[in-house]
């Protein structure tokens, strides 16, 4: 059923940025306290002359309000939440960004290759650990630390090529954007698979690999056969 949102009074509308503010702050927290995870903040959106921008002030920026502001972000990153509680005070607005390498690797692929994965894994009872779902239609697959050094050889084992499949590695010295971060107006990366108590332990590549490399191959190779 399609539903349709009633338009916001004044009253309402001026309470969303307070509140997209305490949720930035309050998953920071909980990123670094429940999890463990380093956290650090990135850029924000501004309004300009209507127009929602990046703070980096680049207006072709391609990644507006959800990336790294400054070339030294590795050392900022903390799992302290109190460090978080005291970052994200000083600038409420700022994007939650956690590094791979650390904690997690990340594997990303297509969304509709990401999905067709998943329920295949869920089928398998394979162990899964939490996914995200970014505007740009990606996936990204927490897996442990070590992924992406390993997942191109791991996936040409298979019989394909990672970067032909569109199936990569995030590992030391990258980060990703995580819930609720807003990637300017396309919207809020979300959980495709939300952290809990049950996915606390992560699953090592080896375990997810070749579901993903599958679907990624089919993907691919569906779009070969829709541009012919």
């Amino acid at each position: 059923m399609l539903v349709v949102e009633e338009p916001m009074g004044v009253t309402e509308a001026a309470t969303v940025p307070q509140q997209r503010r305490e949720q930035l702050l309050d998953a920071a927290v909980r990123y670094a306290e429940e999890r463990h995870w380093d956290v650090f903040p990135g850029t924000w959106l501004e309004a300009v002359e209507g127009i929602e921008r990046c703070s980096c002030g680049e207006p072709a920026c391609p990644l507006p309000g959800a990336h790294a502001g400054r070339p030294d972000w590795a050392g900022q990153a903390t799992g302290s939440g109190a460090a978080a509680r005291r970052m994200w005070s000083r600038q409420p607005r700022a994007s939650v960004l956690l590094p791979t390498g650390r904690a997690f690797d990340a594997l990303e692929v297509p969304e509709s290759a990401g999905f067709l994965a998943l329920a295949r894994m869920e089928r398998m009872d394979l162990t899964l650990g939490p996914v995200t779902c970014t505007p740009d239609r990606r996936m990204l697959f927490f897996v442990l630390p070590g992924a992406a050094a390993k997942v191109s050889e791991l996936v040409r084992a298979l019989g394909w090529n990672a970067e032909a499949i569109d199936l990569t590695g995030r590992g030391e010295g990258h980060y990703i954007a995580a819930p609720p971060t807003r990637v300017g107006g396309r919207g809020a990366v979300q959980w495709a698979r939300r952290p809990t108590t049950a996915n606390r332990w992560l699953p090592d590549v080896d375990e997810l690999v070749s579901p993903l490399a599958y679907a990624c191959a089919r993907e691919a190779a569906d779009a070969r056969a829709r541009a012919s």
